[in-house]
């Protein structure tokens, strides 16, 4: 209040940024028509209360020769971003295994700078693209009286393997008569949990 009237109000800080975050001192001056000033501070807080925007993508992998695959949060981070800065990003799950073949839910967290998080989903979809390692031995077999004789996958698989897990095994010729006598070529089939076949 000024008996010769007020001629000018003045802030030396009007506007604000991320890099004002926290208490910052403002003074205000004020200026009567004879020119003459006062001023006092007071204390502005800045605050950031804008979570960051965590915007993640879907991706397929492929489990290698020992049933593995990993990702890293680039993988699945789709440009997230935050109007003071990202502190950081992780994801709740980085590795898989023959268990996860097919979609899998994975959380991509994002801090900013100040404080405030968020999150969004993506799905992780885990493939078996490798073929059995089907593995073969010769057999020499004997005729019986009646000049028959039959023969199991077992007698052939010498140990066929795979990353994930055999889910079956045929021959594709289990017996012979006297019009097989000498060497006959018996194809091993094996066919993996995901559907390959060697």
């Amino acid at each position: 209040d000024d008996a010769s009237g007020i001629a000018n109000y003045s802030i030396d800080i009007s506007s604000f940024d991320c890099s004002n975050i926290g208490p910052n001192t403002v003074t205000l001056t004020i200026e009567d028509n004879n020119g003459n000033t006062a001023s006092c501070t007071s204390q502005v807080t800045v605050e950031d209360d804008l979570e960051p925007n965590a915007l993640c993508q879907n991706l397929t992998i492929q489990l290698d020769a020992s049933g593995d695959a990993s990702i890293t949060v680039d993988q699945i981070n789709n440009g997230s971003n935050d109007n003071c800065g990202v502190q950081s990003t992780s994801i709740d799950i980085t590795a898989f295994d023959c268990s996860n073949v097919g979609p899998n839910t994975v959380i991509l967290s994002v801090d900013d700078v100040n404080g405030n998080n968020a999150s969004c989903a993506a799905t992780v979809t885990v493939e078996d693209n490798v073929a059995p390692n089907a593995l073969c031995q010769d057999l020499t077999i004997q005729l019986d009286a009646s000049g028959d004789a039959s023969i199991t996958v077992d007698q052939i698989n010498n140990g066929s393997n795979d990353n994930c897990g055999i889910q079956s095994t045929s021959i594709n010729i289990n017996t012979f008569d006297c019009s097989n006598v000498g060497q006959n070529i018996v194809t091993l089939s094996v066919a993996d949990v995901n559907g390959n076949n060697a």
